[in-house]
């Protein structure tokens, strides 16, 4: 952690990696943005789901679902709903990097489900994608949200490869991508009024003083959101409000004068073709693409490429 952290702000723009807002008091905030009125996208997502889940669970015969980067869970409940109204769930394996927060979901689906074999499974999704052997099939791994555009095209496909590496034969890939729109409501999604999301980006900074040691001063960044056009992505950043010298174990120091900014997040936005182009470099092949009824969202379905 620490040699990333010190690789990341090395860089001419220094950035930390996504990951580290997710503790379980960042896991909480990031569940109370999918509830701001800004953000469309958890909404547009659970439309999709409810609409489209109990058809293709049923013609799919889908037994195990694997979630990246599950949180909490409460859009997968579309389906495994939907799974137990086939008759078919067996096991459900979340996947996410805050042990805490996994356990609670957990437990929590294990008293909503008991029928369910309920597996979640710590890991960091950047690096390996493991599952247990021995999976009921067939299997549907989801990578829901806008998760995917948090990497850079290169990076996502590296792990949209580890995934279809790890996909039991006659698996699937549910996959939800954000889709490319008006940027006024874009960089609103990423800066709420209520300052949630500002509070879940400076909430990284208190990750790392716990984990590493170091002395970011939270209050002393301030959080921007900006869409970028070239690249159709969203920016986070934080905003150093003053000069700033910051300390890692080690004696690593780092400064931040008055105006200069650590870059926390991307959030790539897609069209079709974007996202069939990434689904087919890594190994997939679309077979369905399902959006809301104003377009905003998507989900793609993919099979492995024959």
């Amino acid at each position: 952690m620490l040699a990333e952290v010190v690789r990341g702000l090395s860089r001419p723009q220094p950035e930390l990696s996504p990951k580290y807002f997710y503790d379980h008091r960042g896991s909480e905030l990031f569940e109370a943005i999918t509830r701001l009125p800004e953000y469309y996208l958890t909404r547009a997502e659970r439309g999709i789901l409810a609409t489209e889940m109990p058809a293709l669970i049923e013609r799919l015969g889908v037994r195990t679902l694997v979630e990246l980067g599950a949180g909490s869970g409460e859009k997968t409940r579309c389906i495994l709903d939907a799974m137990s109204a086939a008759g078919t769930a067996r096991a459900y394996v979340p996947i996410d990097v805050s042990a805490s927060f996994l356990q609670e979901t957990a437990k929590r689906l294990r008293l909503e489900y008991p029928e369910l074999a309920v597996i979640p499974t710590v890991a960091d999704i950047t690096e390996a994608v493991r599952i247990p052997n021995d999976l009921p099939g067939p299997v549907l791994f989801a990578f829901l949200g806008s998760t995917i555009g948090n990497f850079a095209p290169p990076a996502a496909i590296r792990l949209l490869h580890r995934v279809a590496m790890a996909m039991p034969a006659g698996g699937h890939l549910l996959l939800g991508a954000d889709l490319r729109k008006d940027p006024a409501v874009l960089e609103a999604a990423y800066d709420d009024a209520a300052g949630v999301t500002a509070e879940f980006n400076r909430n990284m900074l208190r990750v790392l003083n716990r984990e590493l040691g170091a002395d970011f001063d939270p209050d002393g960044f301030a959080h921007r959101a900006v869409y970028e056009p070239e690249s159709h992505r969203i920016e986070m950043h934080l905003v150093s409000l003053r000069d700033q010298r910051v300390t890692l174990p080690g004696g690593r120091a780092f400064r931040f004068p008055a105006g200069s900014t650590i870059r926390t997040e991307i959030s790539c936005k897609y069209d079709r073709a974007s996202v069939t182009g990434l689904l087919s470099a890594a190994g997939f092949a679309l077979e369905e693409w399902m959006t809301d009824v104003e377009e905003r969202f998507a989900l793609a379905l993919a099979g492995a490429e024959s």
